[in-house]
C-alpha cells in the first residue's frame, strides 16, 4: 500500500504547489484527488475486466493495491483450477469404479428425480445416463412400493429393500437396496439375484415336495406301529420295547415333516396386511395351561399379561410362535425353575417377553438360533424331541407380522425371547370391568 500513499502525497504536494502559485489551493487540491481517483477507478475497471475475462489489455502495470490483488487473484486461480483437476480425476475415478460394479447404481435427489446412473442401470433397470437424466424414476420404474417409498418425506426415510421383476428382462430377478445419503439424496442399488431366486425357490418346492410326499408313508408306518403296540400279547417276546422306540421316531419324523410344510408355507406366505383382531392375553393363558400339562407341575409360572392389548394377525400363526416360545421354556429350565411370560405395551409398541431360568445360551449361539436345524447340543434337542426349526418358524411368523424376534442369554442364568410388535399391529380396549391382568 507504500506506493499508493506515495502516489497520493505526489498529487497533493503538486496541486498544493500549482495552487499556491495560481492561487486556487483549494480547486487544483480537488481537481488532484479527482485525477487520483480517475487513474485508480481505470485500474479497477481494468482489473474488473481481467477478472472476468482473463483479458490484460487494460490492466495497468503499477505497483501498489492492484498490483497485489491481481497477483492474489491469480494465485487463488491457480489453485481453483488445481481443484477443479482433482475434482475431475476424482468423478472421473468414481464413474469408473461405479461402471465396474456388478450392480446397477442410480443417484435421485429429493424430488425424485435421476441425478445420475452407472451403465448397468440400462440393462437393469431401463435407466440410462444421461439421456434419463432429470426424468423422475418413478416414471421409468413402475412399482408401487418404489412410488410409495418416494413420497415419504425424505427426513423420514430409512433403508429400504425391495425384490422385484426387472422393467427390462421379465426372467431376471432384482435386489433393490435405497439409502439416503447426504441431506437430499438418495442412492439406489439393484443386485441380480436371479440365480439365488431359482436355488431358493427350487428348495422350497422340494422341501415342501418331499415332505408331503413323505406324510402318507409315515402316515401308514405309524398306524401298523401303533396296531402291533395295541396288540402287545400276539407279537414275539422282546418285540415291545423295538416297537415303542419305532413308534417314537415315526412320531418325531411326522412332528419334523409338519414343520417342514408350515415353515414352507411361512416362506411363500407374503406381509400379513389386514389381519384379524387377535385377543392375545387370552390365548397366552390357554397356552400356558398347556405348558403346565407339560410341565408336570415341575415348573413355576408367573404371568403379566395384559387383557385389554390386541393385536392385528393371523390368530393360527401367532398361536404357532408364541406356543413355541414357552414350550421351548418349559423343555429347557430344569425341574424347580421359574417362566415368566409377559404381554404388555409400551411407545415402542406390544411385546411378549418369555423368560426362564433355565440352562441358558452361549452368546456365539445368539446370532444362529433362529437358522432352521441348528441346534446348540444336538444330543439333548433330539432327545428333547426337538426338530431344530421351531424358532425359525417363530422368525418367519414375526416377520409376517412386521414383528422382530430378540434374544438376550447368559449361560446358566437363563434366557430371555422378545417379540417385539409395532404400535400400528396393536389393538387397545379398556378392560371396562375386565381385570388388566390375567392371573
Amino acid at each position: 500500500m507504500m506506493p499508493d500513499i506515495r502516489r497520493l502525497l505526489l498529487v497533493l504536494v503538486v496541486a498544493l504547489i500549482v495552487g499556491l502559485m495560481s492561487g486556487h489551493v483549494f480547486p487544483l487540491l480537488v481537481l488532484g484527488l479527482l485525477v487520483f481517483i480517475g487513474w485508480h477507478y481505470r485500474a479497477l475497471a481494468g482489473f474488473l475486466n481481467f477478472a472476468r475475462h482473463d483479458a490484460e489489455d487494460n490492466l495497468l502495470d503499477m505497483p501498489g493495491i492492484i498490483n497485489e490483488l491481481v497477483r492474489e487473484f491469480e494465485l487463488m486461480r491457480d489453485s481453483h483450477q488445481q481443484w477443479q483437476q482433482k475434482l475431475a480425476a476424482f468423478i472421473k475415478r468414481f464413474e469408473e469404479a461405479a461402471a465396474a460394479l456388478p450392480d446397477a447404481v442410480v443417484v435421485v435427489n429429493e424430488s425424485g428425480a435421476i441425478e445420475w446412473a452407472n451403465p448397468r442401470a440400462r440393462d437393469y433397470l431401463g435407466v440410462e445416463w444421461p439421456r434419463d437424466g432429470g426424468q423422475r424414476l418413478v416414471n421409468l420404474m413402475r412399482y408401487p412400493e418404489l412410488t410409495k417409498y418416494l413420497r415419504v418425506p425424505m427426513d423420514n426415510q430409512t433403508e429400504k429393500v425391495l425384490e422385484v421383476v426387472s422393467p427390462v428382462d421379465q426372467n431376471r430377478r432384482l435386489e433393490i437396496r435405497i439409502n439416503r445419503y447426504g441431506d437430499a439424496y438418495l442412492l439406489l442399488m439393484a443386485r441380480d439375484i436371479t440365480e439365488f431366486y431359482l436355488i431358493n425357490r427350487m428348495r422350497k418346492d422340494f422341501i415342501a415336495n418331499a415332505s408331503h410326499e413323505l406324510r402318507t408313508p409315515l402316515t401308514v408306518i405309524a398306524g401298523y406301529l401303533e396296531a402291533f403296540d395295541e396288540d402287545v400279547e400276539h407279537c414275539p417276546e422282546g418285540w415291545t420295547p423295538k416297537i415303542v422306540q419305532m413308534r417314537q421316531q415315526a412320531a418325531r419324523m411326522q412332528r419334523l415333516i409338519e414343520d417342514l410344510l408350515e415353515l414352507s408355507r411361512l416362506e411363500s406366505a407374503k406381509e400379513l396386511e389386514n389381519g384379524e383382531e387377535v385377543r392375545v392375553a387370552d390365548m397366552l393363558a390357554t397356552i400356558i395351561r398347556e405348558a403346565e400339562t407339560l410341565s408336570g407341575g415341575q415348573h413355576t409360572f408367573v404371568k403379566q399379561l395384559d387383557a385389554g392389548l390386541c393385536l392385528l394377525g393371523d390368530q393360527n400363526d401367532l398361536y404357532k410362535a408364541f406356543s413355541n416360545l414357552i414350550f421351548n421354556a418349559v423343555q429347557y429350565t430344569p425341574a424347580g425353575g421359574r417362566i415368566t411370560v409377559r404381554w404388555y405395551r409400551d411407545q415402542a409398541g406390544a411385546h411378549l417377553a418369555v423368560e426362564d431360568t433355565g440352562e441358558g445360551i452361549e452368546e456365539q449361539h445368539l446370532p444362529r438360533l433362529t437358522e432352521r436345524f441348528y441346534r446348540v447340543d444336538k444330543g439333548r434337542s433330539r432327545a428333547k424331541g426337538g426338530t431344530g426349526l421351531g424358532l425359525a418358524i417363530v422368525k418367519h411368523v414375526l416377520t409376517r407380522h412386521r414383528a422382530r424376534l430378540h434374544i438376550e442369554s447368559k449361560l446358566g442364568k437363563g434366557s430371555v425371547f422378545r417379540c417385539d410388535f409395532p404400535p400400528q399391529a396393536r389393538v387397545l380396549h379398556p378392560p371396562s370391568g375386565e381385570r388388566a391382568e390375567i392371573d
